[in-house]
């Protein structure tokens, strides 16, 4: 898919799925804006970017809890590019501890982080989007965890929960500005060695093998192709089909 000067903000993207958005935008011809509050992994990703020798990328830090920033963001994006065509939210914590031992600033974290960090964004990125002529697309990062938990999750599961809803809000509100809003709800995608798993580790999803971030980085190539903007307002679950797996203990 060819996004030659299209520019992509993606927040998060110093380490795991989100590097790995930002460095296959780059590869498809993009300005890439990372957004992070993590200056050594952003400029990790910057060199990654730098080598594909096609894309461009700058780094601007970013906390997405901070309205100031966010608003920061848009504003000198838009003032390098002349224009915002892509977001994708993909910045997040977890806190998976006992509810019993989750402390109030715990919860208020991972809310104001994943849930309304994203709604930050996504209004600021909306206004500068919505004078594109052809418009454009915001991605969300939900999780399967919205639809489905282990223990201890409470808060984590609220925000992507709270994410998949406000996904299709936004895709209504911003409907006459041509913008697409969707959702991915990744299930087990591993960020560490891959090497490391085990067999049964794959064998447990009927794709006979455990996601990694590239997986999720070509969903969101897919669903922000103008080519596809007949595709809003979704939750698209990329998990290796195990939401569809009926599992029994025996």
């Amino acid at each position: 898919m060819n996004f030659q000067k299209k520019v992509v903000i993606v927040t998060g993207a110093g380490n795991g799925i989100g590097k790995a958005i930002a460095v296959e935008y780059a590869k498809a011809g993009a300005y890439v804006v990372i957004a992070d509050n993590d200056d050594k992994a952003a400029n990790q990703t910057l060199d990654l970017i730098q080598l594909t020798q096609i894309g461009k990328g700058v780094f601007i830090k970013t906390d997405i809890r901070n309205y100031d920033e966010v608003t920061h963001l848009m504003k000198e994006t838009f003032n390098q590019f002349g224009r915002i065509d892509i977001l994708v939210n993909n910045a997040g914590v977890s806190r998976f501890k006992s509810m019993y031992e989750l402390t109030l600033e715990d919860w208020d974290d991972v809310l104001n982080t994943n849930l309304r960090g994203t709604f930050l964004c996504a209004k600021a990125a909306a206004a500068y989007i919505r004078s594109n002529k052809a418009g454009g697309s915001i991605v969300n990062i939900a999780s399967t965890r919205a639809f489905m938990s282990e223990k201890n999750s409470e808060a984590y599961a609220a925000s992507k929960g709270g994410i998949t809803a406000l996904t299709h809000a936004l895709s209504i509100s911003l409907q006459d500005d041509q913008i697409t809003v969707n959702a991915i709800s990744p299930g087990w995608i591993e960020t560490g060695d891959y090497a490391d798993l085990r067999t049964i580790d794959h064998k447990q999803h009927p794709s006979n093998r455990v996601g990694t971030p590239e997986d999720i980085a070509r969903a969101c190539l897919f669903l922000t192709n103008p080519d596809n903007n007949f595709i809003t307002g979704e939750n698209l679950i990329v998990d290796g089909g195990m939401t569809r797996k009926m599992i029994y203990e025996h």
